[in-house]
């Protein structure tokens, strides 16, 4: 696990999975007939010096000129192997109609025309957006799985995301400028944060929004009663380093308000009395509102995890869930129709990975995860760990928002073995399809169980439920 974990060894596996990206790159994701949009995002990291070993503010005091054009040159110096290594991600602006407002991102956007390939886009637009110029401070270290992004539950295809990784070569850069009407605050965020099971929370999104272009009015009550939110895995974000645009539209809202359920009567009758017992009964000195969780979940997360799964102990997927709902019939009927294809999707998926014969997906609250993750470099084919290796890196894990789905544990293997693939969106192949039958199913059995409810009540109250009792105690 990530606590395991000290802020040295997570720079040494950074250099190894740079290395290996940068030797061997993904292949290029050609984009569909029916939609030839793409984008691409740059996942940036710099290494945050120590106190003890701080880096140099200008390229004459390195002794190292290399350092700042070679990768294993910047790897080689002494504040380098002492730092912690961070990860850039982006608060998008809020924006009426966006798909994305609000939404912890990585810096990119659309590709335009006058780009010449994907990877100048992702550099194009971290200019545009936060400023850094990644041509002259950072070093190209390959590429991540690209995929297709789609919407309407994996129906109608958005456009083709590019992921790019990218490494500092500078710690003294220039501020970055951020692009209000685009990126609301910048946050840095340790890897090691990223990779511990404590910060592993969920996030919840109005379904309306999964299902179709943002539903408004009736159409949207009415999803939200059926199926009330849906529920996706997350990571609770901890930034060592913030900026925040005050120029962004919207920033009266400072939550992703949209997956924050809304105050209850007893949070409410709490402010009241805080009010009364401070004597502002007129509320004319309102409590600063609190900034809420920074959720990384969904697509980027899925781009994070890929990377995140290519250093040891790989099991950053071992604590990523499937999608499901929040009412509790509906999150029954899911698991119910998706426990064999979770089976077949973890079968799939379990290079270099040892499982327990007798994993079963659960219901409900879990108690363990039951992945085994080789530490070992990977081979092709993967060579199965050691007892010893897999009581070393064995993953437990108890949540109680668990929603099924655990003991994935992917590891270097996936990459041949998938044919190197997305791993998250190899695992949501299919998914959707069953989910629909689920929630039909649901549906089916609430109208099922409100037919007999209704016949119950009515032959309990109804006009003639007097008549009957009285045939039935009249005297013979």
């Amino acid at each position: 696990m990530a606590d395991d974990h000290s802020a040295a060894q997570v720079v040494q596996h950074v250099y190894d999975v740079l290395t290996q990206l940068r030797a061997s790159p993904y292949p290029v994701l050609e984009s569909p007939e029916s939609m030839k949009r793409r984008a691409s995002v740059a996942l940036i990291i710099r290494i945050s010096p120590s106190s003890a070993h701080w880096s140099p503010t200008n390229p004459e005091e390195s002794h190292e000129l290399d350092s700042y054009y070679d990768l294993d040159a910047f790897f080689r110096q002494e504040w380098v192997k002492h730092g912690d290594a961070e990860v850039l991600f982006i608060k998008r602006a809020s924006r009426k109609g966006d798909r994305w407002t609000s939404h912890i991102a990585l810096p990119g956007g659309r590709r335009d025309p006058e780009d010449v390939d994907d990877k100048a886009a992702a550099i194009r637009e971290t200019w545009e957006e936060v400023g850094i110029d990644l041509k002259s401070y950072a070093l190209e270290c390959g590429n991540l799985p690209q995929r297709l992004v789609t919407t309407h539950w994996g129906k109608k295809p958005l456009l083709v995301l590019c992921p790019y990784v990218f490494i500092l070569t500078h710690h003294q850069i220039p501020p970055m400028k951020l692009q209000p009407t685009e990126v609301a605050a910048t946050h840095w965020v340790p890897i090691r944060s990223l990779m511990s099971p404590l910060q592993r929370t969920v996030a919840f999104e109005d379904v309306s929004s999964r299902i179709a272009n943002q539903e408004t009015g009736v159409k949207k009550w009415m999803l939200s009663l059926i199926l009330g939110k849906m529920m996706f895995a997350a990571i609770n974000l901890m930034p060592t380093e913030s900026l925040h645009s005050v120029e962004s539209p919207g920033q009266e809202i400072l939550l992703q308000d949209n997956r924050l359920s809304p105050p209850t009567r007893t949070d409410q009758l709490k402010s009241l009395a805080t009010r009364l017992w401070h004597s502002d009964i007129f509320n004319q000195f309102p409590t600063p509102k609190k900034d809420g969780p920074l959720l990384l979940w969904g697509l980027t997360l899925g781009v994070v995890s890929d990377y995140l799964d290519l250093i040891p102990p790989h099991n950053a997927l071992t604590l990523w869930t499937y999608p499901t709902f929040t009412p509790l019939d509906v999150r029954f009927a899911v698991w119910l129709l998706t426990y064999r294809f979770k089976d077949r999707k973890r079968a799939e998926l379990q290079a270099g990975t040892l499982l327990f014969k007798d994993y079963k997906p659960t219901f409900g609250a879990v108690t363990d995860s039951v992945a085994h993750t080789a530490s070992a470099p990977a081979t092709d084919p993967p060579v199965p760990a050691s007892s010893e290796e897999i009581s070393a890196s064995t993953v437990l894990v108890d949540r109680p928002d668990e929603t099924g789905f655990h003991g994935l544990g992917t590891g270097r293997g996936v990459g041949s073995a998938q044919g190197r693939k997305p791993t998250v969106s190899s695992m949501l192949e299919g998914y959707y399809d069953i989910v629909r039958r689920a929630v039909l199913v649901a549906i089916l059995a609430r109208l099922g169980l409100s037919t007999v409810l209704a016949v119950v009540l009515w032959r309990r109250f109804g006009p003639d439920a007097a008549g009957r009792r009285r045939a039935v105690f009249r005297p013979t």
